[in-house]
């Protein structure tokens, strides 16, 4: 392919002119609901921008409730691994937009710069002309405009919200489709039972491209059977087709191509082993290929930040006989995974565990705190800094203590680090969880953010 050549801005101001942030929030203002699901608007946008959705690299759609983003960090760390490039599409990002677009290059993608995004998104308003778009539309373009411009072995991209109308499904020949674990979240757009969420997931799904399945509640994956059925879509399915597990301090492999002994994942927490194993899956099922090889080193240098990351920085440092763990993880199935992972580390390093989180109102908060009883010696319950959609620290706390954890308040993450410090009497664990958007602002504070 030839090098990469930028859209021309048609005489507006030049880029280092222009703020990044403003530019983004201008796409704020095109739609009056922040996400309203469906494909017409960025079909029409795209189709204006000369489809450059259809020029993309070979893509793996990846949709699910947890682990989609882990999912994709590993199998970007196995394509790295083999000098292979993989432009990459996730969201939400924690610090800075450009977290969402990576730029693939041979054995180490980059974020997008801020001249490259800049240019791209000025294109995209312009060719947009005002007409009503969403702000994850928009910037959806925009990451397929840079994609189709830039040679790469392969895309991965993250669904946004479901998958049968989320905008990423505007991809409509997929190489390869996946199915991290689904449980229960954005219930006000998805529907309120299990079902209901796995069809929108399960939406995701094309005739004649094969789809990897992570494992799944009985539920969850008789719906995806079903439209696997109606569509034509080959399934993989996790404890089926393929089984990941620990033993004996290793991660195990196996599928119909042969077992695989690998080290276990530098992510932690038991949850990282199926999501290790749902990306081996998806590359074995793939075009690319790849060595055995590749795969192990991915086991020992994937990244994937926020996610059960201790932090060593400023926040670290005030409380300095704790170990402070931080994750995203906001939903009852993210809530099961931390407790598991929590449980796992009580049992080779016993400490108090404390609990400081923040979430949306939009959450379920009780269903997340429910695994943590028994596990938590207290719930600390704080805002999100700059987020009016934060529960009240009270309720927050009330949620809490339903689920059978002694739970208080406190009126930042600085201060509640500074409170355990001083009332645990003894080396503790805290974990820092609830909110990606809290992931974001405790990474940023600490001085560990994404680079």
């Amino acid at each position: 392919m030839n090098d990469p050549v930028m859209p021309n801005t048609g005489g507006r101001a030049s880029t280092d002119k222009v703020d990044v942030l403003d530019l983004l929030h201008r796409f704020t203002t095109l739609h009056p609901r922040a996400w309203d699901l469906g494909l017409e608007r960025l079909a029409r946008l795209l189709n204006d921008l000369g489809n450059p959705h259809l020029r993309l690299p070979p893509v793996v759609h990846v949709a699910g409730t947890n682990g989609k983003g882990s999912t994709i960090a590993f199998m970007r760390a196995m394509l790295e691994a083999d000098a292979r490039s993989a432009h990459v599409y996730t969201s939400p990002h924690l610090v800075r937009f450009n977290e969402r677009i990576r730029i693939g290059k041979p054995g180490d993608g980059q974020f997008v710069s801020d001249a490259a995004l800049t240019e791209t998104l000025l294109h995209c308003e312009r060719v947009n002309a005002g007409q009503a778009i969403t702000f994850f539309e928009a910037t959806t373009a925009a990451a397929m405009v840079l994609f189709a411009q830039n040679p790469a072995d392969a895309t991965l991209l993250e669904v946004g919200l479901g998958g049968r109308l989320d905008a990423t499904n505007v991809v409509e020949t997929p190489h390869l489709c996946a199915i991290t674990p689904i449980s229960m979240d954005h219930m006000g757009f998805l529907g309120d039972t299990l079902e209901k969420i796995a069809g929108e997931k399960a939406g995701i799904l094309k005739r004649d491209v094969t789809a990897v399945i992570g494992p799944q509640e009985p539920a969850a994956l008789n719906v995806i059977r079903a439209v696997a059925d109606r569509v034509g879509a080959p399934l993989v399915i996790h404890g089926q087709d393929y089984m990941a597990y620990e033993e004996h301090g290793r991660l195990v492999y196996q599928d119909a191509f042969g077992l695989l002994d690998l080290p276990l994942p530098r992510l932690p927490g038991r949850h990282q082993i199926a999501n290790a194993g749902l990306a081996i899956a998806c590359m074995r099922h793939s075009q690319f290929e790849l060595p055995d090889q590749a795969v192990e080193t991915a086991m020992s240098t994937v990244t994937w930040p926020g996610r059960l990351q201790k932090l060593t920085g400023t926040l670290a440092a005030l409380a300095p006989s704790c170990d402070v763990w931080l994750d995203g993880g906001h939903n009852a199935g993210g809530g099961q995974a931390l407790a598991e992972a929590m449980a796992d580390l009580e049992d080779r390093v016993p400490r108090p565990l404390y609990v400081v989180s923040g979430m949306l109102r939009t959450k379920d908060a009780s269903s997340f705190f429910e695994p943590f009883a028994g596990l938590a010696r207290q719930v600390i319950a704080i805002p999100i800094p700059g987020h009016e959609n934060s529960y009240d620290t009270v309720s927050l706390a009330s949620s809490a203590a339903e689920g059978g954890t002694f739970a208080s308040v406190s009126p930042s993450l600085e201060d509640a680090l500074q409170e355990i410090e001083m009332a645990a009497g003894e080396p503790a664990r805290v974990l820092v969880c609830g909110s990606l958007y809290l992931a974001g602002y405790s990474l940023k504070a600490d001085g560990s953010e994404p680079v």
